[in-house]
C-alpha cells in the first residue's frame, strides 16, 4: 500500500524515444544538406526511416497509456495545454517565414544584399512566378475539402460515434492530403525559379516547402487515427488524439490560406 498510487497524475516510466527523436532527426536533416550539396541522399534515408520508426514507437506507447488508464481527466487536461503550446510554437515558426517574405517584398535590397535597392521591385526582375488562380487555387480547395471531411468524422465520432461516416471522413481526408502533396511536387517541377540565387525563391521554397512537409506529417497523424479507428480505440469521450489530429489539420489549412494569399496572390 506504501507505493499505491493515490493522485490522478501519470508518472513516465524511463524511455528511449524522446533521446532517439533526437538523433535520427539530426541525422535526418545533416543529410537533408548532404543530399543538397549532391554528396548523399543515404543518410538522409537513413535519418527518415529512423524519424518514422520512434513515431510509430513513441506513439503505440502513448496509446497503451491510454487503454490502460493512465490518461485521466487531469492527464488530458494537460496533454491537451501542451499540444496547443505546441501549435503556437508553430505559429511562430510560420511567423518567422513571412515576416522574411513580406521584409523582403517592402523593401527590397540589391542582388549583393548591402544596400537597398533604388529601383527595387518584387518579385526580383526575371522571376515568373506563379498563376495563383490555376493549381494553386486548385489545391487551395483540395486542403479545404480534406479539412471539412476530417471535421465531418470528427463530428460523427462525438455525436453519435459513427464508425463508418467517421472511416470515410478519415480516408477521405487523407486521400486530399496525399493528392496536396503529389501537386505541390508537381507545382515545384515547373517552378521557373530556383531555391538558391534570389531572395523571392529562397522564401517561396522555405515557406512552402515546410508547409509541405506539415501536411505530409498531418497526413500521417490521420492516418494513424484511421487505423485506430477500424481497431475500436477512439470513444465519444475518449479520442484525444483524433482531438489533436484534428486541430493539426485545421491549423495546416490556416497557414496555408494564408501562404496562398500573402505568397501566391499579393507576394506574385
Amino acid at each position: 500500500m506504501a507505493h499505491a498510487k493515490n493522485h490522478d497524475y501519470h508518472i513516465l516510466n524511463p524511455s528511449i524515444w524522446p533521446f532517439l527523436g533526437a538523433v535520427t532527426g539530426f541525422i535526418m536533416l545533416f543529410g537533408a544538406v548532404l543530399w543538397m550539396k549532391d554528396i548523399t541522399i543515404w543518410m538522409f534515408l537513413i535519418g527518415f526511416v529512423g524519424v518514422l520508426y520512434t513515431m510509430f514507437g513513441w506513439w503505440s506507447e502513448t496509446v497503451k497509456e491510454n487503454q490502460v488508464g493512465d490518461h485521466t481527466p487531469v492527464v488530458l487536461i494537460g496533454l491537451r495545454y501542451g499540444f496547443i503550446l505546441f501549435i503556437m510554437s508553430e505559429v511562430m515558426f510560420f511567423f518567422a517565414w513571412f515576416w522574411s517574405f513580406f521584409k523582403h517584398a517592402i523593401y527590397p535590397i540589391d542582388p549583393n544584399g548591402m544596400s537597398p535597392a533604388v529601383d527595387g521591385v518584387w518579385p526580383p526582375a526575371g522571376i515568373e512566378t506563379f498563376d495563383p488562380w490555376h493549381l494553386p487555387l486548385i489545391n487551395t480547395l483540395i486542403l479545404l475539402c480534406s479539412g471539412c471531411a476530417a471535421t465531418w468524422a470528427h463530428h460523427a465520432l462525438v455525436h453519435g460515434n459513427r464508425r463508418d461516416e467517421i472511416k470515410q471522413g478519415l480516408i477521405i481526408a487523407v486521400i486530399l492530403g496525399l493528392l496536396f502533396t503529389v501537386l505541390q511536387a508537381y507545382e515545384y517541377s515547373h517552378a521557373a525559379f530556383g531555391f538558391s540565387g534570389n531572395i523571392y525563391g529562397a522564401n517561396f521554397f522555405m515557406a512552402t516547402g515546410f508547409h509541405g512537409a506539415h501536411v505530409i506529417i498531418g497526413t500521417i497523424f490521420l492516418f494513424i487515427c484511421l487505423m485506430r479507428v477500424y481497431r475500436g480505440h477512439f470513444t465519444p469521450e475518449n479520442h484525444l488524439g483524433f482531438e489533436a489530429a484534428s486541430w493539426y489539420w485545421h491549423f495546416v489549412d490556416v497557414v496555408w490560406l494564408f501562404l496562398f494569399a500573402a505568397v501566391y496572390i499579393w507576394g506574385g
